[in-house]
């Protein structure tokens, strides 16, 4: 409930503070990421996992103040739990060090075949002018040729 996540993002909070000084001398960046509570690909979730809004864990990297921490942001996990997954990329970007990119709702492929339009959300990620990593969790569908697969999603995220 509400008691129990504020206790989980103070904690995390606390224990984060703890660590950063380190992760700060040694230029090494920490990252949450948000996951959902809701559906994976076994249909099972990851229940009772309280960073499961992009509002939640952005909430506790704020609270933390450092630049070595940020998110990880996951826009198979955005979308299931959150939506509007461009404008929470544009809200967020200063506080994102990696995006990865998987199709809804089958999180394979992100070609049209899926409910989000990545060339959509390649051109978003360009014109914020973010510079880190976006990884595909590349898992090719039933039939698909991988290589071709990959060569595809590579062709739509490469704007």
């Amino acid at each position: 409930g509400p008691e129990g996540d504020e206790i989980g993002k103070r904690t995390m909070v606390e224990g984060l503070k703890r660590v950063l000084p380190l992760a700060e001398q040694k230029k090494v960046t920490l990252a949450i990421e948000m996951l959902n509570s809701r559906v994976d690909i076994e249909m099972k979730g990851h229940p009772g996992y309280q960073g499961d809004h992009t509002d939640y864990c952005m909430d506790i990297i704020k609270q933390v103040g450092s630049p070595r921490m940020k998110l990880l942001f996951d826009i198979y996990h955005v979308q299931i739990m959150d939506g509007d997954v461009v404008r929470n990329l544009r809200d967020n970007v200063d506080h994102i060090c990696h995006i990865h990119v998987a199709g809804v709702p089958t999180r394979q492929e992100i070609d049209d075949t899926q409910e989000l339009n990545y060339r959509f959300i390649a051109n978003a990620i360009a014109d914020l002018g973010y510079t880190g990593f976006v990884a595909h969790e590349h898992r090719p569908g039933p039939g698909r040729d991988p290589i071709k697969s990959l060569e595809q999603c590579f062709e739509i995220l490469n704007v």
